[in-house]
């Protein structure tokens, strides 16, 4: 049974992050997307908490049932800021394996600082810190470093203060069975890395709308969903059967530069400049590529256990640049995806699997040829840095002119 999870996102409570989040949007949007299986993300958070107990029932597996069966399991992010020879910071996701557990984290974490203000609180103790005291409560807890290799809060990050997961978790490293990818990366860069953990991909959604919803993911496969065989595949990766990710270009952190300043460069540029802004004289923004260059351990290394990956930008991202709209939840774009959901079930079906002949049957064959270079991975991306998203280049002749409608092709 193959099941297609998103286990990062967040509430209405978390900052920056859309006011109109419920649990019953997330299920909606996420029965369009082709995901079948979310993290109630921010558990411990006293408001969002008291929806999930009152909207979802837990069964004997550890796994949160809607009324209209969907499933969630107990998840959440936290953000460690700290000093230790420097700056230190980092994202780390949690997961409970039942209500207990979760309402005995929430004791331990209000009992030392608040968690009542943000979705994804700040806490100022150390990764080794934190581990111990989740550890201490249950040790099928489990740990991942979130959107590992983004500048500010990646374990990996330029700006994190770490290199390696040991300069991180030091004596608990070996607590950390797995790194999240993050948008900016994809699994055969982290293989490059040689530590010797699992890599699992999901969206760190701020809404829950499908372009930000599963557009990263983990494909899960085993014969029957359960807390115990999540966490199992995490740990052991027996049960990952692939991750779903984006075209690392698209990510806001992939190459280097500086927002403010409009300049962005890759690696090579930014070691010729001694990494600073040509425009501002200050330090640029270091981003994935130039990361992935200073601490790999090999040019090409692929581990005899590593999972495939598929990379794919987000339907609506497609149908955007083809028609040369900008606003992604507008009329225009939505009658073209909401024609394609209609006739092929959800997204990653469209993305992933539906045939170019099925496909022209529906839809213009303009977006046909960007929907199938997505899937081959041969989009051309101008690639996002410090915190600016990458952006698909066609050229005119490969867009469509709209005329009345987008229907009329």
């Amino acid at each position: 049974m193959n099941i297609i999870a998103d286990l990062q996102l967040h509430s209405r409570f978390s900052r920056a992050c859309s006011k109109n989040i419920t649990l019953d949007k997330l299920e909606e949007y996420a029965r369009i997307k082709g995901i079948n299986l979310l993290s109630t993300g921010d558990f411990q958070h006293p408001i969002w908490n008291s929806e999930i107990k009152k909207n979802l029932e837990e069964d004997e597996n550890g796994i949160l049932w809607s009324k209209n069966k969907f499933p969630f399991v107990w998840g959440s992010e936290v953000s460690l800021m700290y000093s230790d020879e420097g700056r230190r910071a980092v994202h780390l996701l949690m997961f409970a394996p039942n209500v207990e557990i979760a309402n005995q984290i929430i004791d331990v974490l209000g009992k030392r600082w608040r968690i009542d203000y943000d979705g994804r609180p700040i806490f100022g103790t150390t990764s080794p810190e934190f581990v111990e005291l989740l550890k201490e409560i249950d040790d099928r807890i489990e740990i991942i470093p979130a959107h590992c290799m983004t500048s500010w809060f990646g374990v990996f990050g330029s700006k994190s203060g770490f290199d390696s997961l040991k300069d991180c978790f030091k004596d608990k490293v070996n607590k950390i069975y797995a790194i999240e990818s993050g948008m900016s990366a994809d699994p055969s860069m982290l293989w490059r890395l040689k530590e010797n953990v699992n890599i699992v991909s999901f969206s760190d959604a701020h809404s829950y709308w499908p372009w930000r919803l599963g557009r990263e993911a983990t494909v899960f496969d085993f014969d029957k969903l359960s807390y115990d065989n999540v966490l199992k595949a995490i740990r052991t990766g027996d049960g990952i059967n692939k991750t779903i990710e984006v075209a690392p270009e698209y990510g806001k952190y992939h190459v280097d530069g500086h927002r403010s300043c409009g300049f962005f460069c890759d690696f090579n540029e930014s070691k010729r400049l001694n990494k600073i802004c040509p425009k501002c004289g200050k330090e640029l923004t270091i981003g994935v590529e130039y990361r992935i260059e200073e601490l790999s351990k090999e040019k090409e290394y692929r581990p005899s256990n590593a999972k495939d990956f598929v990379k794919v930008v987000p339907l609506h991202e497609l149908i955007a640049v083809v028609y040369d709209v900008k606003q992604l939840n507008g009329k225009k774009i939505g009658e073209i995806y909401d024609l394609l959901i209609n006739k092929f079930e959800n997204e990653f079906n469209i993305l992933l699997n539906v045939s170019e002949e099925e496909l022209k049957t529906v839809i213009n064959e303009k977006l046909v040829r960007l929907i199938l270079l997505n899937r081959e991975g041969k989009l051309k991306i101008e690639p996002g840095a410090d915190g600016v998203y990458g952006r698909i280049i066609l050229d005119n002749n490969e867009k469509i002119k709209v005329q009345k409608s987008l229907s009329e092709f």
